[in-house]
């Protein structure tokens, strides 16, 4: 039973409070001043922090909060300013009490914008590479667990899959497409106040596979979404290139949220969500089901059915049916969430502090869920000659995963529509007799997973003269896991007679960590028309991995499960502990020429403790330039163009995600029965093991049109990825398969990339904005030397996507036998992978693109956001297997075209099958369009003498989707895993 906690009711409780503070507000004010409040938003409709709001030609002020309100007692009538850096000044007259405002921008909008660059920061119209934002706007009205999915649909050129709904659940994240022949080593690089994030996954595969599906990289999953102000991702050499030999797949740069310098705001938030399976799919039901076991045994020529055939020998009951999705994943995932913060300061100090804590439930019976804690902290400091700044930010996240030992999404899908009740009349387990597994077996085995990740970061700045700033970053991110898998012989039917010796334990234990030191230099100065900015530092880094799986079985009891002492068979299964150094130079210059024309040039050097003593330095750059047009003469009294930038950018940047101790000859343990075994040479030494590389280049027009209203962005881009790490074979004489090796293949990665906003309305009541990105890649192997004769010939092929996948090609269905056909290519008669699969099928998803609106009126204001895909996905219905077999299937899996079913008893059949599942037919039309979340949201106007201010809304998650996929999801997938929920969450944010 799925439990509700206090934060379930508080937001029930809070709206029944809010609204009578609300009705009984007026009551609290003297009758000589009013109380005025409001919202303070952009042309678009972007609530602005830290607007100045203050009673004209008085000291009474106020400043806007994260969501544009304010509240300020004024005397009746007064006028009122509205100042913020970048924005026309407004001055209203106050007629009630209730005044919003819409700031438009000044002449130049953009200059005062400013982009988050890594190492150091650019006003928007001014820089000259590519980078795509999202703020704590977008990703905090979205009821999600982990920032990754509040990036969804939202930046062009950033694709991002969930492969699971299960809490924990992996995601995959691809910036401008698949760089490198190894899918490990296209991973960006994630940066978090400046220190580099541990990205890797600590959970182990034979722990977490069969609950998770995935142990793809979740890095952001101990980062409460909440505790995020911004999240820029880096994309084209001129803005990677800085960060050198890790920026070749982009880099992710989170900002946490930081003080401000105004008086103390006590804030409170909390939503409840619920999340469910949103699409089931079409199976048959026990008369459609039997029907065709009956016509399989008829085409198997089988006339008595085995004695294993439960479902049809009499054995299950013929009209029983169950909904097996509605029973084991047809619950709802209960999810609450509860923060609260302190922040303020004054003019020399600031200062947040945040603490949160949730959780995530399953839709799978029983009381499973991610229980998670997060605390944020800030602190920062300007000396009294404001000439030094230090500040120093902590981050920490703490998980506790505890999970069913399985997913039950595939039992949901394939279980005999006929199969027992899960329960006894007495409410154990009910095993039939034993003539079925039941699924709720599973719910014996669990899983669990605690994580702890506390990321530091320390800041320092001073002026040394008027144009020389010295800076110094410096931080510590370390990652804890204890990883528990528990397998009790209970998972068994009671009639086996198994007892705790069949009992068995895995527990995984990882710790990483990684320090980062840099010193820097920054120049300013402007010479007439001519500004030169440019910095120069230097990186110490030194990252340790260690890792050990265990593995005990034969237990004296299950209560000692997890007490390795008490097992008569222990087994040390992994046991590793590395270290990785890295030291780096880099430098950065940037010249204006007449606010005009900029030239941007970067250099990195690079050094790794990954590659060979002979190619252990590398060095990476890249030039950028942009012309901003609209500043010319002949555009200056335009009255259509308001501002617009031609821009370029070329450069190399690298990777060298490839592991520790790779290039280095290594020995692991034979086994064997001499003497107890020995040491064996697994790798191959390589002193030229070096660095992949990544030329990038890109063009790009930016444009904003009447005074603002239109602002239209498109970009080309071009990356060729060389010097592949992969293993290059070696002949069988050498005692090795292959060595590690660069190999001068080549990927290229070619693409379009448009974003658009649009202001629609813009008014003190009514404001509407569109926005919107659509991004196409085409991924292409370029080069690969020696291909034919490597093991990688039935994986690729030059001028074909490194996505692909070789099939058989599926001709139709005979007529006569009834089976599936497929093309003989080498016309031998005989059907094998190395000589027929020979058809292509690109897995590149074709384009994506998100479109979203923001409207409000007064308080109120509406969000939506579409996300599309265009792609080819796995076929839902090949996970089923053989139609006729011991599965349920789609009810439409006996189509006209579909070969006859079969019990498995027809050889033919059989084989046909298996080619089946081999060939085009495995995959289908997956493109789909999301409705990925709409809020709707009340900003209150004033409540308890006008000092508590306040939101509430509604939000959903994956509301609705428009496909052709036949499956539970075309984002994740297949059958095997839970799909993405659909979320409703109802909360609320209190500001004091």
């Amino acid at each position: 039973m799925k439990k509700i906690t206090f934060a379930a009711l508080a937001v029930p409780l809070m709206w029944v409070l809010l609204l009578l503070l609300f009705f009984n507000s007026n009551k609290l004010h003297a009758q000589e001043t009013t109380v005025l409040s409001g919202v303070v938003k952009t042309a678009d409709g972007t609530p602005i922090e830290g607007v100045t709001v203050w009673q004209q030609n008085t000291d009474n002020g106020t400043q806007t909060n994260e969501q544009g309100f304010y509240t300020l007692s004024i005397s009746p009538n007064a006028v009122i300013v509205f100042e913020y850096i970048g924005y026309k000044t407004q001055t209203v007259k106050a007629s009630g009490s209730i005044l919003n405002v819409t700031l438009t921008a000044d002449d130049d909008m953009l200059d005062e914008v400013v982009i988050n660059a890594g190492y150091y920061s650019v006003k928007d119209k001014e820089r000259t590479g590519s980078i795509s934002k999202i703020t704590a706007k977008e990703i905090g009205q979205q009821p999600v667990a982990n920032p990754l999915a509040a990036m969804q649909g939202r930046m062009a050129g950033v694709n991002i899959t969930q492969s699971s709904g299960t809490p924990g659940g992996g995601f995959d994240i691809q910036i401008r497409g698949r760089n490198s022949l190894r899918t490990e080593g296209n991973a960006p690089l994630y940066i978090v106040d400046g220190v580099p994030f541990l990205s890797d996954t600590n959970s182990t595969g034979d722990l977490s596979v069969e609950i998770l599906r995935s142990t793809a990289n979740n890095p952001l999953q101990l980062i409460n979404p909440n505790d995020i102000e911004s999240i820029e991702v880096l994309k084209d050499a001129d803005a990677t290139a800085i960060y050198g030999s890790r920026g070749a797949n982009g880099v992710v740069l989170i900002t946490t949220k930081k003080g401000t310098n105004q008086p103390t705001v006590f804030s409170l938030q909390s939503h409840t969500a619920i999340g469910v399976v949103p699409n089931f799919m079409n199976l048959m039901n026990s008369g459609e089901y039997l029907q065709m076991r009956r016509d399989a045994f008829a085409n198997d020529k089988i006339a008595e059915y085995p004695a294993n055939a439960y479902d049809m020998n009499g054995t299950w009951d013929a009209n029983r049916y169950t909904d097996w999705q509605q029973q084991l994943i047809g619950g709802k995932a209960v999810s609450q969430q509860v923060s609260a913060s302190v922040r303020g300061g004054d003019k020399r100090n600031s200062f947040m502090v945040q603490a949160s804590t949730a959780k995530d439930g399953t839709v799978f019976p029983g009381d499973y869920g991610n229980k998670r804690k997060n605390i944020l902290a800030q602190f920062s400091h300007i000396t009294d000659d404001e000439k030094w700044n230090i500040s120093t930010q902590f981050v920490r996240g703490e998980s506790d995963n505890r999970l069913l030992g399985v997913d039950l999404t595939r039992d949901a899908l394939t279980l005999a529509p006929n199969a027992p009740a899960l329960y006894n009349p007495d409410g154990s387990l009910n095993w039939e007799n034993g003539t079925w597994n039941n699924p709720l077996r599973w719910t014996n085995q669990t899983y669990n997973a605690k994580n702890v990740q506390w990321l530091t970061a320390w800041n320092l700045e001073g002026k040394l003269t008027r144009s020389l700033t010295f800076k110094a970053v410096a931080g510590y991110n370390e990652m804890n896991g204890d990883e528990w898998k528990i397998i009790p012989h209970t998972i068994y039917n009671p009639a086996m007679g198994l007892t705790s010796a069949n009992s068995s334990s895995m527990q995984g234990i990882t710790k990483a960590s990684v320090w980062n030191l840099e010193p820097q230099l920054h120049f300013h100065e402007q010479f007439g028309r001519h500004k030169v900015t440019a910095l120069v530092g230097t990186t110490f880094l030194k990252q340790s991995n260690a890792k050990q799986v265990w593995r005990a079985s034969n237990f004296g009891s299950d209560a000692q499960i997890q007490n390795f002492l008490a097992a008569k068979t222990l087994r040390l299964m992994t046991n590793m502990a590395n270290e990785y150094a890295y030291q780096a130079v880099f430098t950065r210059l940037n010249y204006m020429y007449d606010d005009r024309f900029i030239v941007n040039i970067t250099g990195r050097r690079d050094g790794s403790s990954r590659f060979g003593p002979n190619k252990r330095w590398g060095n990476f750059g890249a030039v950028g330039a942009a012309w901003l047009f609209s500043r010319e003469k002949i555009f200056e009294d335009s009255s259509w163009l308001s501002f617009g930038k031609l821009r370029a950018s070329y450069g190399t940047t690298g990777s060298d995600r490839i592991g520790d101790y790779q290039y280095l000859d290594t020995y692991q343990y034979s086994g064997g029965v001499y003497e107890g075994g020995g040491l064996a040479p697994a790798r191959l030494y390589n002193p030229d093991f070096s660095w992949e590389t990544n030329r990038k280049m890109e063009a790009a027009m930016e444009l904003s049109l009447f005074n603002n209203r239109v602002s239209l962005s498109a970009a080309y881009y071009r990356n060729v990825s060389g010097n592949q790490l992969v293993g290059v074979p070696l002949p069988g004489t050498t005692g090795f398969a292959s060595v590690l090796a660069n190999l001068p293949a080549e990927v290229e990665n070619t693409g379009w990339e448009f974003e658009f906003k649009y202001r629609v309305l813009s008014g003190n009541d009514w404001n509407w904005s569109l926005f919107g990105n659509w991004s196409s890649n085409r991924n292409k192997l370029l080069e690969f030397p020696g291909l034919d004769a490597s093991t990688y010939k039935n994986m690729y092929t030059i001028g074909q996507p490194t996505s692909m996948i070789y099939v058989y090609d599926y001709t139709g269905t005979d007529p006569v036998s009834g089976a599936y056909t497929f093309r003989d290519v080498n016309g031998d008669g005989v059907w094998n992978a190395a000589d027929d699969k020979k058809r292509i099928v690109d897995l590149t998803p074709r384009y994506s693109a998100g479109i979203g609106s923001e409207a409000s009126y007064r308080n109120w204001s509406l969000d939506l956001l579409f996300h599309a895909v265009k792609q080819q996905g796995a076929n839902a219905a090949l996970g089923f297997g053989m139609p006729g077999t011991f599965t349920n299937q789609p009810a439409d899996a006996l189509s006209v075209s579909a070969q006859q079913p079969s019990a498995g008893y027809n050889n033919d059949f059989n084989a046909a099958y298996s080619r089946y599942a081999q060939s085009q037919q495995a995959f289908t039309d997956a493109s789909f369009i999301r409705l990925k979340n709409v809020t709707l949201a009340y900003s209150i106007p004033r409540v308890f003498a006008s000092k508590l201010s306040g939101r509430i809304y509604i939000s959903g998650q994956n509301v609705f989707t428009w496909t052709n996929y036949k499956g539970l999801d075309p984002e994740s997938q297949g059958i095997t895993s839970l799909p993405p929920l659909r979320v409703w969450s109802a909360g609320f944010i209190l500001n004091y």
